[in-house]
């Protein structure tokens, strides 16, 4: 019984990989609003099919992720950000 615990304690290691923690970036550097004209900033959240990148993947936390989606489709409303990359 003994000997079968440590193999499992063993097989669970081999998996267990080292995570950062995410962070929200917004909260970071203590910004108060996220600018729909910052292309080069919101370019980051955009997936090349023009997805908006999902807060479990970016860090970032649910207000900024709020103030993210509707900065991204302002900018696509009028024009300086595309809906989809070609």
């Amino acid at each position: 019984m003994a000997q079968m615990k440590t193999t499992m304690q063993t097989d669970n290691m081999k998996f267990k990989r080292f995570t950062r923690k995410k962070f929200c970036r917004f909260c970071a550097d203590k910004t108060d609003f996220i600018d729909y004209k910052d292309v080069k900033t919101l370019k980051g959240y955009i997936t090349e099919r023009g997805k908006v990148l999902p807060s479990r993947m970016t860090g970032t936390c649910a207000k900024h992720q709020r103030e993210l989606t509707t900065a991204i489709k302002r900018a696509r409303n009028i024009a300086i950000l595309s809906f989809m990359e070609k």
